[in-house]
C-alpha cells in the first residue's frame, strides 16, 4: 500500500484529471453559451462564435498541461522528491498551468477576433 501511494502525487493525479477532462471538453463541447459547463470568461462567452473557438482551445490547451504536469509527475517519482516539496512544486504547476491555460486562451480568442 505504501509503494501505491508513493507512486501517485498531487501533480500525476491532476495531470491524468486534466487530460480526461481536456478530451471530454474536445468531443462534447457545450453547445451554447453558459453559466455552468465550458470555458467560461466574458471573451469567450460574447457571442456564439467566440465561445465555440474557446471551448476547441482552452480543452487542446487543458490536454497539453495534463501531459507535462503527468511528466513532470512521474519526473518527481523518478527523483525521489520528498512528500512536503511534492505538495509545493505540485501546487505551484498546478497554478501555473491554470494560469498558462487561461492566458493563452484570452490572447487567441483575442488575436482571433479583433475589432475590425
Amino acid at each position: 500500500m505504501e509503494q501505491l501511494e508513493y507512486l501517485i502525487n498531487p501533480l500525476s493525479l491532476s495531470g491524468i484529471v486534466f487530460i480526461i477532462l481536456g478530451i471530454i471538453m474536445y468531443k462534447f463541447p457545450p453547445k451554447k453559451i453558459n453559466m455552468f459547463y465550458g470555458y467560461r470568461t466574458d471573451t469567450s462567452m460574447k457571442n456564439q462564435q467566440t465561445w465555440d473557438f474557446a471551448q476547441k482551445y482552452s480543452s487542446k490547451k487543458m490536454v497539453f498541461c495534463g501531459c507535462i504536469k503527468l511528466l513532470l509527475g512521474i519526473a518527481i517519482i523518478a527523483f525521489n522528491i520528498s512528500n512536503k516539496n511534492t505538495i509545493i512544486i505540485s501546487l505551484i504547476i498546478i497554478g501555473g498551468s491554470v494560469l498558462y491555460m487561461l492566458l493563452k486562451t484570452e490572447k487567441a480568442l483575442k488575436n482571433k477576433f479583433k475589432k475590425s
